[in-house]
């Protein structure tokens, strides 16, 4: 009887697995795109070049009283396996132009 039941709901569980994994995975990259576009945005606001990696994108837009930056950078990942739909990732990070001299 203990066999059926579990025949049963392991192909539940395997998916429920796929699905935590997924979202970890999701989570993490999601992480690492915020990093990068808060570093693109800090060196935009130094002075220097954002580091060339693809899918960063910087903007600069002023208002009455400062000039502000914004990186935003994109990243496309699949879910565990590559023959699923990707998703696109995307973060924006915004910085306080700094003085120069």
């Amino acid at each position: 009887m203990v066999t059926a039941e579990l025949a049963a709901c392991l192909p539940v569980l395997v998916l429920l697995l796929g699905f935590a994994l997924s979202v970890v995975s999701v989570v993490g990259a999601r992480v690492g795109v915020a990093d990068t576009a808060r570093e693109a945005a800090r060196a935009a606001a130094r002075g220097e070049a954002p580091s060339t990696n693809d899918g960063i994108h910087v903007e600069v837009a002023d208002d009455a009283t400062n000039t502000y930056v914004t990186a935003t950078a994109t990243r496309s990942m699949h879910l565990l396996a590559s023959w699923l739909p990707s998703l696109r990732i995307t973060e924006h990070a915004t910085a306080v132009l700094e003085p120069t001299g």
